[in-house]
């Protein structure tokens, strides 16, 4: 599976994901065709980074007057934090600086900033990275790391996958700008999809629901096919592809505002290349939602005004101008739009009926639609109106 590497990486607590460059501007840059302002003046903090070799350190520095940066601050975790398979070694940028220690490098994260010319190049770059260690490990959560959050405007980086909601909620704390990678699947956790539908988190700019590949330590073990897929992206090494990938963020960009060509409920029914959507008379209801079942984004009927469950995937074309995310299809009804919740008899009987066997059929996680006289569940559906029908 796409995501069984990441799986693995929650379970095992390894986080050691590196950013490829070519990421990072294609979607920093993103944010420039909209708003060629939007960093200027502005501190950015790039925490969860390794500074001496990262390409979110590498990206800000070199582009620092490009973007009319104030300040940009890196911080890093001290190595005893970490997992290392083949033991640390010091990197050639540490061995070289005279502030190299190797207890404190073990035991201290570092600190880069940037925020003028240094070396008389007149030209603000990586050269002028200055650095020391932290006092601390160099955790966000640690005091040290949140007052450098505090004085930052945007936060920019790629986040412990295993540390992913409570590292959202560091930053909503503090109500600053973001940027930050995360994988797609995210989008349900309980503590992040409500976020979305209050319009305080959407998805980036690009390559969201893709693969993208990410470099990991020397001798981290990584699956064959995850090699395989990374080497034919033109990454050859210690690299692993990484499935359903995605930006998280709450800095605006064009591509949220362009809307969503959709034909009408007919015409879907009549020309939709979908052959779950043509041949139909009209859209199939959830038996548990007051909702009609929308099975692919480009089959939303553009004349249904009430309620449409769509797949999260509708979370890549989603327009605010367009749509109004009313709420999710899920176990809990946290946004009380249930109209059935199945017993557990009743569960067990379309488990029953479907398979053939004894079990039971988790109908209330999910929406329910009669499918072929029995009762089937959908994949995790997003519930939505179109914004023309809001009062």
């Amino acid at each position: 599976m796409a995501n069984s590497n990441l799986a693995e990486a929650k379970i095992a607590k390894f986080d050691e994901f590196y950013t490829q460059y070519y990421y990072i501007e294609k979607e920093i840059l993103a944010y420039l065709e909209y708003n060629r302002y939007v960093f200027r003046g502005k501190t950015v903090l790039l925490p969860c980074d390794d500074p001496e070799w990262s390409n979110f350190t590498k990206f800000f520095a070199q582009n620092f007057e490009r973007l009319g940066l104030k300040k940009l601050i890196s911080t890093s975790y001290a190595v005893d934090s970490k997992t290392y398979k083949n033991g640390y070694q010091p990197t050639l940028f540490e061995k070289s600086d005279s502030q190299f220690d190797q207890i404190k490098t073990v035991r201290n994260g570092k600190i880069f900033t940037l925020t003028h010319d240094r070396t008389g190049s007149r030209k603000v770059n990586v050269n002028d990275l200055e650095w020391h260690y932290l006092v601390g490990d160099g955790d966000f959560r640690s005091a040290e790391i949140k007052q450098f959050r505090d004085e930052s405007d945007i936060i920019v980086t790629n986040p412990p996958f295993s540390l992913l909601s409570e590292f959202l909620a560091w930053i909503v704390e503090a109500n600053k700008q973001f940027v930050i990678i995360a994988n797609m699947n995210a989008i349900t956790y309980k503590d992040i999809f409500p976020l979305i539908k209050e319009n305080k988190l959407w998805l980036g700019a690009t390559g969201n629901g893709s693969d993208m590949v990410f470099g990991v330590p020397a001798g981290t073990e990584v699956a064959e096919s995850d090699k395989r897929k990374a080497a034919q992206l033109g990454y050859i090494g210690d690299y692993t592809r990484l499935g359903k990938s995605c930006w998280f963020t709450n800095l605006d960009h064009g591509r949220r505002h362009q809307p969503l060509p959709l034909m009408t409920m007919e015409d879907n029914c009549k020309f939709s290349k979908h052959k779950e959507v043509r041949g139909k008379k009209s859209y199939t209801r959830y038996d548990n939602y007051d909702a009609i079942e929308v099975p692919f984004t480009d089959a939303i009927p553009r004349d249904y005004d009430d309620v449409m469950g769509v797949p999260i995937s509708f979370l890549y074309k989603y327009s605010p101008d367009q749509f109004q995310i009313v709420g999710m299809c899920e176990n809990e009804d946290l946004y009380y739009l249930k109209t059935k919740v199945y017993t557990t008899a009743e569960c067990k009987e379309a488990y029953f009926k479907k398979f053939g066997k004894k079990g039971t059929y988790d109908l209330n996680a999910s929406g329910v639609i009669f499918k072929e006289g029995l009762l089937e569940k959908v994949f995790q559906r997003v519930l939505i109106k179109h914004r023309k029908t809001i009062k």
